[in-house]
């Protein structure tokens, strides 16, 4: 079996990692226009069960072969599931109801990489190294540049609601969930591990779903609204949840999660671009940052991985 040389392991796991985030930073620019269109629970239903259609066809065969496999994994699917497509989303849109999309950016994108990190330590055996820890810390510096515009003192003047915490939540379920990928059983091939996961976490989703249908207003669908699911369901599901799981089977959890902090910064971009916004110094110095603080945590990226393999 040919050997895949540590460096151009780490360097495709990178490449999945970006884009990943680059695909899930759309998720903050347009699922944001549809919160009032369509309440958080259906928004994610809806999404999920999208990526589940989409997958099927392109799973059923790997789902087929490994269908022994799945169901003697079926509680370790069903956390993945739970955490990674019940839980993650849904209180990321639940949280934009009661809180700032600055609180929302600046809890979800500097939480869960700390989250992720202390609970590879204590799960999985990965070792915080002091670059690594050194990357982490100027990621956030990096995240709190852009958030507070520059001016670290905004930090003192933000007030936390229940949203907040609804987010802290979501922060949580995403850092279990990529500690769970990283224990994917390996009989089961990725995309069955996907789909048996997007399935498993819409059938969680639905009684919540019927719920909030029965206490919800009527959604009134249109071209964009159906537009904007289909993004949900086939970018920042299945091509980014492929992406990431892929990166993270590469670089590992703790590594990987890093690459999150990318997620506001290409928000930003993408804001510049989509809605006009203006592009500030502040931008400039936290992608600077960011960029920086992932160079410093994968600079001994390679010895790990050889020492893995």
């Amino acid at each position: 079996m040919t050997q895949i040389h540590p460096e151009k392991k780490l360097l495709v796991g990178a490449g999945l990692a970006i884009l990943a985030t680059l695909i899930w930073s759309g998720n903050f620019v347009i699922a944001r226009s549809i919160i009032k269109a369509i309440p958080p629970v259906s928004l994610a239903f809806y999404r999920w069960t999208t990526a589940t259609v989409i997958l099927f066809p392109i799973a059923f065969a790997n789902v087929k072969k490994d269908l022994p496999q799945i169901r003697k994994h079926l509680v370790i699917l069903s956390f993945t599931a739970f955490a990674g497509i019940t839980c993650f989303n849904t209180f990321i849109y639940i949280a934009g109801h009661y809180t700032s999309a600055i609180n929302l950016a600046l809890i979800g994108n500097t939480s869960a990489p700390i989250m992720s990190i202390i609970l590879a330590r204590f799960f999985l055996g990965e070792r915080i190294s002091w670059l690594r820890a050194l990357g982490l810390f100027t990621c956030i510096f990096g995240i709190l540049i852009l958030l507070t515009k520059g001016n670290l003192s905004n930090l003192f003047s933000m007030q936390f609601t229940k949203g907040d915490l609804f987010m802290l939540v979501a922060a949580f379920s995403f850092a279990v969930y990529t500690i769970l990928v990283r224990k994917k059983p390996p009989t089961i091939s990725p995309t069955a591990f996907l789909f048996s996961i997007f399935l498993i976490g819409t059938i969680f989703l639905f009684p919540f779903f019927v719920w909030e249908r029965s206490n919800a207003e009527p959604i009134h669908w249109n071209l964009q609204n159906m537009g904007i699911i289909l993004y949900l369901g086939l970018g920042t599901s299945v091509i980014s949840f492929l992406s990431w799981n892929a990166a993270i089977a590469r670089m590992g959890a703790a590594r990987t999660s890093l690459f999150g902090n990318l997620t506001p910064v290409f928000s930003s971009v993408e804001a510049v671009l989509i809605l006009g916004e203006s592009i500030t110094p502040a931008h400039i110095i936290s992608f600077v940052l960011v960029i920086t603080g992932l160079v410093i945590a994968n600079l001994k990226g390679v010895k790990t991985i050889s020492a893995r393999a």
